[in-house]
C-alpha cells in the first residue's frame, strides 16, 4: 500500500494505492489523523489506485468523514472501481460520501452510479 497526500490545492487530497488491507490500516489511519488535525474544508479520497479495501480500512474512511462532519468538513471519493467499489457498494459506503469525478473536481455534481 502506498499513501500520498497533497496539501498545495484548498481540498486536501490523499491518494490511496494497492490493497489496504487489516495490515495496513493502522498506517492509513495514522496518516488520515495528520491530515485531519490541519481541519481541512474538504478531504478527497482518491481511490483510483486501490485495489482492495478491508473493513478496517473502511473504518478508517467513516472515522474519517464523521470528524470532517463534526467541524462542517467534507469528505469526497474519487476513483472507486473493480473490487474496492463492490466493496464500497455492498458495505453501504457508497451511500455515506459523495464521489467526484475527479480529485480537483470537488464542486462537481454527486458522482454516484
Amino acid at each position: 500500500m502506498r499513501i500520498v497526500t497533497d496539501t498545495t490545492h484548498p481540498t486536501f487530497v490523499t491518494s490511496v494505492s494497492g490493497r489496504l488491507d487489516s495490515a495496513a490500516a493502522a498506517e492509513f489511519e495514522r496518516q488520515v489523523q495528520e491530515v485531519l488535525a490541519k481541519l481541512p474544508e474538504k478531504l478527497v479520497f482518491d481511490f483510483s489506485e486501490l485495489s482492495y479495501i478491508s473493513s478496517a480500512g473502511l473504518r478508517v474512511v467513516l472515522d474519517a468523514g464523521r470528524a470532517l462532519r463534526a467541524h462542517g468538513g467534507d469528505l469526497l471519493i474519487t476513483g472507486l472501481d473493480g473490487m474496492a467499489r463492490e466493496i464500497f457498494e455492498l458495505s453501504g459506503f457508497l451511500a455515506l460520501f459523495r464521489q467526484v469525478a475527479s480529485a480537483h473536481d470537488t464542486d462537481a455534481h454527486d458522482a454516484r452510479v
